[in-house]
């Protein structure tokens, strides 16, 4: 297989177990920059066992900054490819040889980035190959159409291996996502250069999720708020409300179809998107 040297980023906040169990299981298979926005002392001290590059955000700056407080390090080092790894994620250096392998191999030299397969902790695949979200893929969802093939689609990015040449052609991530959505937006514009992005079927990776917050309000509002970001950014204000209303009438819908707790959660998806997602991350990030 051919290989080429990658650096890995780890974006890390608090959760200094996680980051010790990805560290473990990584195994140095490639140089790691631990980039810390809990400027945390066990998470320091995980990162420094493992002879990690350790720096210290100073505050929480969200996923995209962190992530570019990292890719900055390399700017001017030999080059090299960026594996981005979650800390509530595992991968071990078998499967980073193989998506490094599939990167470079040829035919794919336009291919930005690579997923590996993600299995959760229960065992069960996760998907990791996601239709661009737009008001009418919204629209076509609330109606109950939303298996409808897309034309493109990006790939999550709880373990991402990033071609270099593709971040310099397109750029670091927009800070404006402070948590969520931002691969999406990467690799929008990626696509937008005619870089494709793709997963590697032969390279696996455990992904625990959670890794963002234990509670899962606040992963959700987040996550949501990411989504606000991304539509706003590609589709404008007036997408924007095209996509909230498809957003509240989907969410409506199954809350008077449902009952008990998928009702209760339907009913408060309504009320997030009526309120505002971002409007709501507001509150939670106090």
């Amino acid at each position: 297989m051919t290989t080429r040297h990658v650096h890995t980023v780890i974006v890390a906040y608090h959760a200094p177990d996680g980051l010790e169990r990805c560290l473990a299981a990584f195994n140095d298979a490639a140089p790691v920059t631990v980039v810390d926005n809990s400027s945390s002392p066990e998470v320091r001290a995980v990162a420094n066992r493992h002879g990690t590059e350790y720096v210290d955000a100073g505050a929480n700056l969200g996923f995209a900054a962190g992530a570019n407080l990292g890719l900055r390090q390399l700017v001017g080092r030999p080059e090299h490819d960026v594996l981005l790894l979650n800390p509530d994620a595992t991968l071990a250096p078998r499967d980073l040889q193989r998506l490094s392998a599939f990167l470079n191999r040829p035919g794919n030299e336009r291919v930005a980035a690579v997923s590996p397969r993600l299995i959760g902790s229960d065992g069960n695949g996760q998907r990791v190959a996601w239709p661009f979200p737009t008001p009418t893929r919204a629209w076509a969802e609330a109606a109950g159409f939303g298996g409808h093939p897309a034309k493109q689609t990006f790939v999550v990015g709880a373990v991402l291996l990033l071609r270099w040449n593709a971040v310099q052609d397109v750029g670091l991530f927009d800070e404006r996502f402070f948590l969520y959505a931002e691969e999406a937006d990467w690799q929008r514009r990626v696509a937008n250069l005619g870089w494709a992005s793709a997963v590697c079927a032969d390279a696996v990776a455990i992904h625990r999720g959670a890794g963002s917050s234990e509670n899962s309000h606040t992963r959700e509002v987040l996550f949501h708020a990411g989504q606000e970001t991304y539509i706003r950014k590609w589709h404008g204000r007036t997408g924007w409300w095209a996509y909230r209303g498809a957003a509240c009438a989907g969410a409506s819908a199954r809350a008077l179809a449902f009952r008990g707790e998928r009702r209760a959660e339907a009913a408060r998806r309504a009320f997030l998107y009526l309120r505002g997602p971002r409007r709501c991350a507001a509150l939670v990030r106090e």
